[in-house]
């Protein structure tokens, strides 16, 4: 019977190419790092090398046993991870939701930083609107929620700041706002506005309608795919709304009271029922530096 060993060093031999730096890169004699592999090849009943030149060359069935062998050990790796995380106590998952505006690549560094340190915690990542992310923490289906903060405190939950996010008033080129020097609150009254609502139709704090006719959606980046095709006018996140007008597709509205669009502040919710591991520890280390 072969063992993990025999394997390792298999696969070792392989990587270096030789059987004498396999033995240097082990620490091990070079005629053990031999024996090992000659008895695996006893065991499988299977030649791995070619041995008739200085430098060993594997055959077709070692070819063909290579990667197999590869994912044994990492197999093998991951079971010894994971038992050594249920000593220390390491969560088994982690669920965070994030507002859709709020993905950013300081937010995907810290996921992937989190996936490097913990491999063997599993990740779920949830996007969704901001009320729907309280709820979601609320109910304790999320341990971590990413969002826009109305600044109330929330008693079931704590919360701390993270930045803040800048909105533009947008529309088409085409659109009849998109002519004005300075729009007024009157001027968006006028026209078809898009609004922003989750799914139980809750309207965010600082987009509500203002207009007579309205449109709703629940995901900005519907927003600005509908104003940019001049159904009406919308607030949506600057990241978002930049490449749109960099394309000439939309135009930000120098609206009177907010000539540089609106700045509202995000946070990070994090729920009271479950209990404070290493993993969740370190995301919310990691995030208050984002």
């Amino acid at each position: 019977m072969y063992s993990f060993e025999q394997l390792k060093i298999f696969v070792t031999v392989c990587e270096c190419g030789s059987f004498s730096a396999a033995a240097r890169k082990l620490k091990r004699a070079q005629s053990g790092v031999s024996q090992s592999v000659a008895n695996l090849e006893v065991a499988i009943n299977q030649e791995l090398f070619l041995r008739d030149k200085n430098i060993p060359r594997l055959t077709s069935n070692g070819q063909a046993l290579l990667p197999i062998a590869k994912s044994i050990l990492n197999q093998q790796q991951y079971f010894d991870q994971k038992v050594e995380s249920l000593d220390n106590s390491i969560e088994n998952e982690l669920v965070i939701a994030i507002d859709e505006c709020l993905v950013s690549q300081s937010i995907l560094k810290v996921l992937s930083m989190m996936a490097e340190q913990f491999p063997t915690t599993h990740f779920e990542v949830i996007t969704a609107s901001t009320y729907d992310i309280e709820e979601l923490v609320r109910s304790s289906k999320a341990h971590v929620g990413i969002i826009f903060s109305d600044g109330e405190l929330k008693e079931d939950m704590d919360f701390f700041t993270l930045g803040q996010t800048r909105f533009l008033y947008v529309t088409s080129p085409t659109h009849p706002l998109a002519n004005l020097t300075v729009v007024r609150d009157s001027d968006l009254k006028m026209h078809r506005q898009i609004v922003h609502r989750n799914a139980t139709q809750k309207e965010l704090w600082f987009s509500y309608g203002i207009s007579s006719k309205f449109w709703y959606a629940n995901r900005h980046d519907m927003l600005a795919k509908l104003a940019s095709q001049g159904t009406g006018w919308a607030l949506i996140p600057d990241e978002m709304a930049v490449p749109f007008i960099a394309q000439g597709e939309l135009v930000h509205l120098p609206v009177a009271h907010e000539i540089d669009g609106w700045l509202t502040t995000n946070g990070c919710l994090v729920s009271r029922c479950h209990s404070s591991g290493p993993v969740l520890e370190r995301l919310l280390e990691a995030l208050k530096f984002t």
